[in-house]
């Protein structure tokens, strides 16, 4: 719940009819539950209506305090809303601003972004680095690149990618480890992927590879489950892992000598999901959302195996 001056009522009254405890509701707004009681006791005190029946141990809300509760979340909507197309409005033609993860910024975007800067000196960069799924009505983002399905009412998404999860490993590890020239000889190393799965799609993991590479009795308990790729690519970086990668995602640590890639074989993810840029319809003419589309699906395009 962002913060609107003049809204302190409204938000406690909110966060009270959500919670129906006090001290949970003084919990989201860094408030103690005394505030939040005498708060609440001052809008009824002011209103003239009972919002809250109390006992010892629970509150609940009466029917006025319902629809009072409802109006202040649906009004703290309205104005977050606006507050968020005002900052727009005011902060200028030049500024960009971009949502993505911290994998794809670190491992994709940042590598490349300063070919866009020599193209575009004109448009000023900021980024939200964050895995949350940002609202471009209520949050001050204007382009966002998600992984998903690309199936977002009321905004375009454009495809960046494929996913191809391919096998990779240090050179220091190809060199001195035992040998890698077969598929089983994975076996006398430290394998390692992540787990995922949504809709009825997993990401490659070793079995999935290992089956494809035609090995068919591989124990999938002998791998090491990361819960992110950017730890199970650091693993092999280090030199103490092979490990299961998105192509696109290490494409630069490939062409920079940190990894190599031990077999060519690799998997695709379902093209259901992929890494997508993301922006409302009635933004697509924006000329600063032009110049970055243009330019990243150019820079995509060169990011295939």
């Amino acid at each position: 719940m962002r913060f609107v001056p003049g809204t302190r009522a409204l938000r406690t009254l909110a966060a009270a009819g959500k919670h129906l405890n006090f001290t949970r509701a003084a919990d989201e707004l860094g408030l103690t539950p005394a505030a939040v009681s005498h708060q609440i006791k001052e809008i009824e005190d002011q209103l003239g209506v009972v919002l809250f029946t109390r006992t010892s141990r629970t509150i609940r809300l009466t029917e006025a305090g319902s629809a009072l509760v409802d109006a202040s979340v649906d009004a703290l909507d309205l104005l977050n809303r606006a507050v968020s197309r005002a900052r727009k409005m005011t902060r200028g033609t030049a500024l960009l601003k971009v949502t993505l993860d911290a994998q794809f910024a670190s491992k994709w975007l940042m590598r490349r972004i300063d070919s866009f800067r020599k193209l575009h000196p004109d448009i000023e960069l900021r980024f939200d680095i964050s895995y949350e799924v940002r609202d471009f009505d209520l949050d001050d983002v204007d382009v966002a690149i998600r992984f998903g399905m690309g199936k977002y009412p009321g905004l375009v998404a454009d495809r960046l990618f494929d996913n191809m999860i391919i096998p990779v490993c240090s050179p220091a590890l190809l060199a001195s480890g035992p040998p890698l020239r077969v598929p089983r000889d994975l076996f006398h190393h430290t394998l390692v992927h992540i787990e995922w799965s949504q809709q009825g799609v997993t990401w490659p993991n070793w079995r999935m590879w290992m089956a494809a590479a035609g090995v068919d009795d591989f124990d999938d308990s002998r791998s090491v489950v990361f819960t992110t790729s950017s730890d199970a690519v650091q693993a092999a970086i280090d030199g103490s892992a092979v490990a299961l990668a998105d192509f696109a995602m290490v494409a630069n640590d490939l062409s920079e000598g940190r990894l190599v890639r031990p077999f060519d074989l690799g998997i695709r993810v379902s093209r259901e999901f992929a890494y997508f840029l993301v922006y409302p319809k009635n933004a697509a003419d924006d000329p600063r959302i032009v110049a970055f589309r243009a330019w990243i699906l150019d820079e995509a395009e060169k990011t295939q195996t």
